[in-house]
């Protein structure tokens, strides 16, 4: 939304938009100023991009809003039962498949940017 508007967009029109509270936007467009993707203060100045869409790629995007919280697109279950086989070996065998998997996403996101939605919106 912030790249498609000729003017700064605010969060209550962004929380509207995609259906969701203005503080939870807030909390997003903090990540996103933070690494410098997005520029504005909150309320009527609003926001804007802090360069032209063809810039950032997906994956710069994917980092800044989910780096604080150490995201992982695929995780396991932190207490598997040692006393099952599955449970012994689930952890060494998906967490290697995981961070290839992973791998391949963020290679994928980092080929794509914000004028790559645009033209398919």
């Amino acid at each position: 939304m912030i790249s498609e508007s000729p003017a700064p967009i605010n969060s209550e029109q962004m929380a509207e938009s995609v259906g969701t509270n203005s503080s939870y936007i807030r909390k997003v467009l903090a990540l996103l100023k933070k690494a410098e993707i997005v520029d504005g203060r909150r309320g009527i100045s609003g926001y804007s991009m802090t360069a032209a869409p063809e810039q950032p790629t997906l994956l710069q995007v994917y980092q800044a809003v989910t780096e604080e919280q150490k995201l992982h697109l695929l995780d396991i279950h932190q207490n598997p039962d040692d006393r099952c086989i599955v449970g012994r070996h689930i952890k060494p065998v998906l967490t290697g498949m995981f961070e290839d998997i992973e791998e391949d996403f963020a290679h994928s996101l980092a080929g794509k940017t914000l004028a790559d939605i645009r033209r398919r919106i």
